[in-house]
């Protein structure tokens, strides 16, 4: 029996799957050739939509996608508009858009980890709108999904893409913060080597940023250039901000390693203050400014060093670090000046300077009333050194001014600040620390020692003779400015003043020309009058300054004092009486009333001023040489009157602390040990 393989009919039956086979595999081919003829990769374009729309939580909607795939893949988008988020919705404009974007993969060096390398990404006219509302809103937070807040966080130290050509055509974001009070337009285009020049990005601001007009213009390298290891990255910018104006110019090295830097910042404007918008650091006002410095940073800190410039009538220099990274931020200073003018530097204890606001044309007010602002101190802990070496005022001129005082977590330290001046200074110490309803608790405390009286006094050809001033002012108080401080204080003054020199220089200086005038002719004190002694012992109790002691005595009169200066309204209410230290004829001093606004008083004679005056010309009609009788004064006698005041000053001082020896001479040792003390 044969078998049927050897059956002459065999290939018959074969060549039917033969058949089958071709006509599948014709099929198949032609199949593949007309999905590739009618293929679009927008058949995708819902998918991607309905993707990105759930991952980004905005609507997303792109209008066509092209891809070109291969080992160097090209993904192209068309029509790219990213929707607002929920809450958003009112806003004119997408939260972002792109009439195109380009990017490129190179899937072979990815397959064969080399890493992602994205040769290219290019993108054509993007628009941006971020908004953050007042209440803390924005539109730039992402929600993350369910599987992002589960898995683990990826490595810090996973490698960042490869890129080779970044190309950004027309960008145009609106950036809308309403707490820092800012609307504005960022510009950005960037353009390519082309083998004559190099490549650049150009950054274009304006609108209005803490209320003020702001624009800026920057230009820097080539985008991909900041991840050079090896060349320098160029910048050369400038800002205006309002009046602020700044410049930047020079390179960076490896930005990406924070390897170093070559750039000259230059800031100037009519008020540091000013600056507190644009860099978060706050500082007091000041008059208008000009300084120029280096810029520096690293991972770890910002620096502006050497910079040196004007500050008003002072010159300024110094290094300032800021560390970015603490919360809050942390900045040390150190300053310093050849020449400083005291007024330059009114902002730090809250007087007028730069662009502060003026005081009310009606207000009566003697002390700065700034109010020390709690939530710029909260923005910032610093460590501030000050030198001054010569000091240039007209009131006060002193040798140097040395300062050092911290901010820590709202509260100020002033270590101290310091005035030298020929063999005396004046030096106080401060701590204010944060109360509620934005107050600050507050002790200060300020020492006068051996201060040449002829170094503070306006140049007078009247003056003549050397004395000293020695002494202590305290307080405790609670207040949010200088006026409330004191107009809520407890301390006291405890000053000495011997040797005083000619009294009719010294008074019209101390208390103003106009007054100090009218109190001396009121007085009746003569010119010329040597000074033998000024001593105050005023204690002050809830803003009143009231008078334990004060004596003014010259070589002819006796004057002392009783009253009160209140710094609540800042009015006095004070009596000054005269009597000749020995006989005399031709006479007619007295008391006399000093009252009103401190900023403005009013000098009137006493009741027994004006029954003198009044008797002198009674008498002088009646029987002309009976005028002389009401000028005679017999002397209350020399006796010891300085050294009792004195004396009472130290064992009972208003301020506290007894005036002791601050008016005299001393060994340098004990001075040190008794300003240790004092402190």
């Amino acid at each position: 029996m044969t078998s049927s393989s050897n059956s002459p009919h065999a290939p018959h039956k074969r060549r039917p799957l033969r058949k089958i086979i071709a006509y599948s595999a014709a099929s198949l081919v032609g199949g593949i050739l007309l999905l590739a003829a009618f293929w679009q990769w927008d058949w995708f374009v819902p998918f991607v939509n309905r993707t990105a729309t759930t991952t980004l939580h905005r609507p997303v909607h792109i209008a066509h996608l092209h891809v070109s795939p291969g080992l160097k893949t090209s993904v192209t988008v068309e029509d790219l508009h990213i929707g607002q988020p929920e809450g958003f919705e009112h806003e004119k404009q997408d939260f972002a858009s792109a009439q195109s974007l380009t990017v490129k993969f190179d899937i072979w060096r990815y397959l064969t980890k080399q890493g992602l390398f994205i040769p290219v990404i290019r993108v054509d006219t993007p628009q941006g709108d971020i908004v953050s509302l007042m209440n803390g809103q924005n539109n730039y937070s992402f929600k993350s999904s369910p599987s992002q807040r589960t898995s683990p966080s990826a490595s810090p130290t996973t490698a960042l893409p490869h890129f080779n050509e970044i190309t950004i055509h027309h960008a145009d974001i609106r950036i809308a913060l309403a707490k820092l009070k800012t609307d504005m337009h960022l510009r950005i285009h960037t353009t390519e080597p082309d083998g004559k020049t190099p490549g650049s990005i150009t950054l274009d601001l304006n609108g209005r940023y803490a209320s003020a007009p702001i624009t800026g213009h920057l230009v820097g390298g080539a985008l991909l250039s900041l991840a050079s290891h090896t060349t320098p990255y160029p910048i050369d910018g400038k800002l205006e901000n309002g009046p602020t104006y700044i410049t930047l110019r020079g390179t960076v090295d490896d930005p990406t390693a924070f390897k170093g830097t070559h750039l000259a910042l230059h800031f100037a404007g009519p008020d540091m203050a000013l600056l507190y918008a644009l860099t978060g650091v706050p500082i007091p006002h000041t008059p208008a400014y000009n300084v120029t410095g280096n810029l520096g940073y690293s991972q770890s800190s910002i620096r502006f060093e050497q910079f040196e410039g004007r500050m008003g009538s002072s010159d300024i220099g110094g290094d300032i670090h800021v560390d970015p990274h603490q919360k809050p931020i942390y900045v040390e200073s150190h300053l310093h000046s050849r020449n400083v003018d005291l007024a330059d530097l009114g902002g730090f204890i809250g007087a007028k300077t730069g662009t502060a606001p003026p005081a009310p044309k009606n207000s009566t007010a003697i002390l700065p009333t700034d109010k020390i602002d709690v939530p710029k101190l909260n923005a910032a802990n610093a460590l501030l050194t000050y030198h001054g070496n010569h000091i240039e005022n007209k009131n006060w001129p002193l040798d140097n001014i040395d300062t050092a005082f911290t901010v820590h977590n709202g509260a100020i330290t002033l270590d101290h600040l310091t005035f030298a001046t020929a063999t005396g200074h004046i030096s106080a110490a401060a701590k204010l620390d944060p109360a509620t309803a934005q107050q600050f608790h507050t002790h200060v405390q300020l020492d006068v020692s051996r201060l040449p009286l002829s170094r503070i006094m306006k140049p007078s050809s009247m003056f003549q003779g050397q004395g000293t001033i020695g002494g202590h002012v305290t307080l405790t108080s609670t207040g949010n400015s200088v006026a409330t401080l004191v107009a809520n204080g407890n301390g006291g003054i405890t000053l000495v003043l011997d040797r005083g020199g000619n009294i009719t220089a010294l008074l019209p200086d101390l208390l103003g020309l106009k007054l100090g005038a009218a109190v001396l002719s009121a007085l009746g004190i003569p010119d010329r009058s040597k000074l033998d002694c000024l001593v105050a012992d005023m204690p002050l109790e809830n803003g009143i300054l009231k008078t334990r002691s004060l004596l003014l005595q010259t070589g002819t009169t006796r004057t002392t004092g009783n009253g009160s200066i209140n710094f609540r309204n800042d009015t006095l209410d004070y009596a000054m009486t005269t009597r000749a230290v020995h006989p005399q004829i031709l006479s007619l001093p007295g008391a006399i009333h000093i009252s009103g606004p401190i900023a403005s008083p009013t000098v009137l004679p006493g009741a027994e001023l004006v029954g003198r005056v009044a008797a002198t010309i009674g008498l002088g009609i009646l029987f002309p040489p009976a005028a002389l009788l009401p000028t005679i004064q017999f002397g209350v006698g020399e006796g010891s009157a300085c050294e009792q005041a004195l004396s009472k000053a130290d064992n009972h001082p208003a301020a506290g602390i007894a005036p002791g020896t601050t008016t005299s001479p001393a060994p340098k040792h004990a001075q040190h040990m008794r300003h240790k003390h004092h402190s």
